[in-house]
């Protein structure tokens, strides 16, 4: 990977590879599965040792999560990068912070 993966580029690859809107509810259940598996591998401290060995670990786990969050909002037609920017926005007003969300980053 180049470092430059968009949101948008997942949102578009993760609905060509997997996208079933009739299992809405199987899609939920396997994000909660992945967020317990997140938290076992959290109160184990299994951080990756390096990018080939990630199996069980904080690093597979949370990217399991990211997965299937993606997955739902595409099944609803989230525009998660036009809800990401919405939402800094949001977020600035309850809570500034001197450290601005900046597009095309």
């Amino acid at each position: 990977m180049d470092g430059k993966t968009t949101i948008r580029y997942l949102q578009n690859w993760i609905r060509q590879k997997d996208y079933h809107p009739e299992l809405q509810k199987d899609y939920f259940l396997k994000l909660a599965e992945e967020v317990g598996e997140l938290s076992c591998a959290m109160r184990k401290g299994a951080k990756a040792p390096d990018t080939e060995h990630i199996q069980g670990t904080i690093d597979e786990e949370i990217w399991d999560v990211i997965y299937y969050a993606i997955a739902i909002a595409n099944l609803y037609d989230v525009d998660l990068e036009a809800v990401i920017r919405r939402k800094a926005e949001i977020n600035e007003i309850r809570y500034p912070s001197l450290v601005r969300f900046e597009e095309n980053r």
